[in-house]
């Protein structure tokens, strides 16, 4: 959670963002569904495309022109140091297997940070024309609607999403299966839109790097709920990622906490 004296985020910023990831956004959709498409693989095995590389290096090329003394962190390049105190946090292609396979659900991840912590979070799912962004103390909003997490407030009745159960461990399975929550697989960015949005009532990353959940700390918590990593520290970059609607969190760190939630690290 941010500190309680922490200023609000300036809304220029915020509507740039937003615009920045969107522009990022069109150029992924110029390559969707596209038989031209190649896909490489990184070398820890994940897939990249020309999508995700031409989208990185647009966000970039705007940041330097317009911040150039801001640093910038994202998935396919080195990171840029910067002088500002001010950090830009980029996912080109959040969930580039589901874009690999036509699938709609993948999103642009853009976060920008401050002394104080995540001032601004943005998700957009170019496929479905849907962009969640959130200003810190500014609210939360989907396209352009107020934001809202879910007011489900037992695990028995809550739907849960992940991004794959690769990462999970049998135990954990098995113990959110017990808890009687439902289990989907609406993962990656979108699952954290349909949490910050009261679709779905949880999203769970065993395991996850910064620029994957950057956004949803300021997001979740302008929206109503809450972001932790498993081991319930609020910081992004512990490795892992919890959405919830507030009410939940507690109950799904005790049944995710005890089992080891990831099989073992990415």
């Amino acid at each position: 959670m941010p500190a309680a004296d922490a200023p609000a985020a300036d809304p220029d910023l915020v509507h740039e963002a937003v615009e920045l990831l969107r522009m990022a956004g069109e150029a992924t959709l110029r390559w969707f569904r596209d038989d031209a498409l190649t896909v490489d693989q990184k070398g820890d095995g994940t897939p990249v495309t020309q999508a995700d590389r031409e989208a990185e290096r647009l966000i970039r090329t705007e940041l330097a022109a317009r911040h150039p003394d801001d640093g910038v962190l994202g998935e396919e390049e080195a990171e840029t140091p910067g002088t500002s105190g001010r950090r830009w946090i980029l996912d080109p292609i959040d969930g580039t297997k589901a874009f690999t396979r036509g699938v709609p659900l993948y999103s642009n991840l853009l976060a920008v940070e401050d002394a104080h912590g995540i001032a601004v979070g943005v998700i957009n799912i170019p496929a479905l024309g849907e962009t969640v962004w959130a200003g810190r103390g500014r609210g939360c909003f989907a396209n352009g609607v107020p934001a809202h997490v879910s007011t489900t407030s037992e695990l028995s009745r809550a739907y849960v999403s992940t991004s794959g159960l690769g990462p999970w461990s049998d135990a954990a399975i098995l113990a959110l299966h017990h808890s009687g929550a439902s289990m989907r697989t609406w993962g990656d960015g979108y699952g954290y839109v349909l949490v910050a949005t009261g679709r779905i009532d949880a999203m769970v990353d065993p395991t996850a790097e910064l620029y994957d959940v950057a956004p949803m700390p300021v997001i979740l918590a302008e929206a109503g709920g809450r972001f932790s990593s498993l081991d319930d520290e609020d910081d992004p970059g512990r490795g892992s990622g919890l959405a919830s609607n507030g009410v939940l969190h507690a109950d799904l760190l005790a049944v995710l906490g005890g089992p080891a939630a990831s099989a073992e690290p990415r």
